[in-house]
């Protein structure tokens, strides 16, 4: 028993084939599932923030988090007892190419725990070099760090599949990025955080195998991910893996809808970056909808395709699901079973797609004049730069006695009102008639349709430029607004008059700001 008493249950680096090369050196890795590697020591830990949910989850207790085995242990400088820490191996295609080997490049999961029935992953990202760190560093910068701390326990709190995060740490080291990838290189504060998830298998974990042929090591790895994390879908069979791609489908469709749900656009949605559990993963160049906009995407790198656009999330779930099935498919040797289950993913999606755009307009029963009302309001909102936090907020306070004053009740959410000439306000008087006329068709009355449109359409978000805020100050060692926005965001759909500022378009200032608009993958 270590001194933290954190129940350890390791799995993953004891079931599974290990690298036996114990070098930390770059390599292809063959034949393996992860390689042992040891977390860099630090030169001055501190640590910013530590989520008192995520502590109680994993067993641990607030007066644990001020202790200095803690501080040590989740900034790499100490190990556990009885644990051996692992880099994953896994491949990938990146913006539809496949890269080959990817692997853990700057995460090193420490351990695994079990509690309360739960088990949970523990692994700090920006903890030192490992064989598939490439020519990176395998460090991370506070910038990157306070994002996904953030980010992950915000998506959480809007009722997201995501991983989480337990704490966020400063190394004492500079690291040195080239943030825009423009030839600026600049020396930046280090960091660690540590991400915790009851697993972070990706699709890459399987294509690696599959791309090698090396079907027995394939076979391994999909046999302990049904025991450990499928185990309600049976015994390991061809019957039981085509269970595991359908139900792994089906979470991917459903986390995606929920993204599209509260306006988050993931900007890298690579196969090494879309988990097996369903579960958003990798908080990089991430952004949230300010103007509503399909052909929106935060990523620098992306801004040429707009591959991985706000629109076109959806359709690259599919496309992931595709490879992953293209891996999977040596363990059953028929392609129709996952042909069924992809074509089902196209026509799941309209279906809940369309759910839960009824749920954002208050809509309880279901109506075929549905579609056309839900579409016009998706060109309605693109007509003019609308917020589309703001817009669905205030929708829940629409009259439907006087739709004429439709317009006015959501003036708060135009970026530009000035642009509203009197053909756009025509089309909107328009739509806000047909929906006052659909919602009077509901069998609920204001206040219950109030109720639930603010229970699925988030009062506050992570914009980025309140992210950015708290990376300025935090630059400056002033961490309070990284406390301010985690118990803001634990919220999101509650009122929380005391912090209505937050409840506000994104300022002028940030439009164009790095950080705020576009953003690298290094970000």
């Amino acid at each position: 028993m270590n001194k933290l008493k954190l129940n350890i249950k390791d799995t993953f680096n004891k079931e599974l084939p290990a690298d036996p090369v114990t070098d930390n050196t770059r390599r292809q890795v063959k034949e393996a599932c992860f390689s042992f590697v040891t977390p860099r020591k630090t030169s001055k830990p501190e640590l910013v923030h530590v989520s008192d949910e995520m502590l109680l989850e994993i067993g641990l207790t607030t007066d644990d988090a001020k202790s200095e085995t803690f501080l040590q242990v989740f900034t790499g400088n100490e190990i556990l007892e009885n644990t051996q820490p692992y880099a994953m191996c896994y491949a990938g295609h990146q913006f539809g190419n496949w890269a080959g080997q990817l692997g853990d490049g700057r995460a090193i999961n420490i351990t695994e725990v079990v509690h309360k029935g739960n088990r949970w992953a523990l692994q700090l990202k920006g903890a030192g070099e490992t064989p598939y760190s490439r020519t990176a560093d395998g460090l991370a910068v506070l910038r990157s760090s306070i994002r996904e701390y953030l980010c992950s326990e915000a998506m959480y709190y809007l009722g997201v599949p995501t991983t989480r995060a337990l704490s966020l740490a400063l190394t004492g080291d500079k690291v040195l990025r080239d943030v825009m990838y423009d030839g600026h290189p600049e020396y930046e504060k280090g960091a660690v955080v540590c991400r915790v998830a009851p697993s972070f298998l990706r699709f890459g974990n399987y294509e690696i195998f599959a791309a090698r042929q090396d079907d027995k090591n394939l076979k391994v790895l999909t046999d302990y991910t049904i025991k450990h994390f499928y185990p309600h879908l049976g015994e390991p069979s061809k019957e039981t893996y085509i269970k595991l791609f359908n139900e792994v489908s089906q979470r991917t469709l459903e986390m995606i809808v929920h993204w599209q749900r509260v306006g988050f656009v993931h900007g890298v949605m690579n196969t090494d970056n879309m988990s097996i559990l369903g579960l958003t993963i990798d908080y990089g160049p991430y952004g949230w909808l300010e103007g509503f906009e399909y052909g929106w995407t935060p990523n620098t790198t992306d801004a040429g395709t707009k591959r991985y656009r706000y629109g076109n999330q959806p359709n690259m779930g599919l496309w992931n699901l595709f490879q992953l099935a293209n891996a999977l498919y040596p363990l059953v040797g028929e392609a129709k079973p996952f042909e069924d289950v992809l074509n089902q993913y196209k026509l799941d999606f309209e279906k809940k797609s369309l759910e839960m755009m009824r749920a954002k307009l208050g809509l309880v029963a279901e109506e075929p004049s549905d579609v056309t009302l839900t579409a016009q309001l998706e060109d309605n909102l693109q007509l003019s730069e609308t917020d589309m936090t703001i817009f669905f907020r205030l929708l829940a306070d629409f009259n439907v006695e006087q739709p004429q004053n439709g317009l006015s009740g959501v003036h708060k959410a135009f970026y530009s009102p000035d642009e509203l000439d009197d053909e756009r306000k025509q089309k909107w008087n328009d739509w806000f008639a047909d929906y006052a006329k659909r919602l009077k068709r509901e069998d609920t009355n204001s206040m219950e349709r109030k109720k639930q449109m603010n229970a699925v359409n988030p009062k506050y978000v992570l914009r980025n430029y309140m992210a950015q805020l708290a990376i300025d100050a935090a630059d400056e060692g002033d961490y309070n607004l990284i406390e301010e926005l985690y118990q803001l965001l634990k919220k999101p759909y509650d009122e929380q008059p005391q912090y209505d500022k937050w409840f506000a378009k994104r300022p002028e200032w940030a439009r164009n700001k790095i950080g705020c608009s576009m953003l690298s993958c290094s970000s």
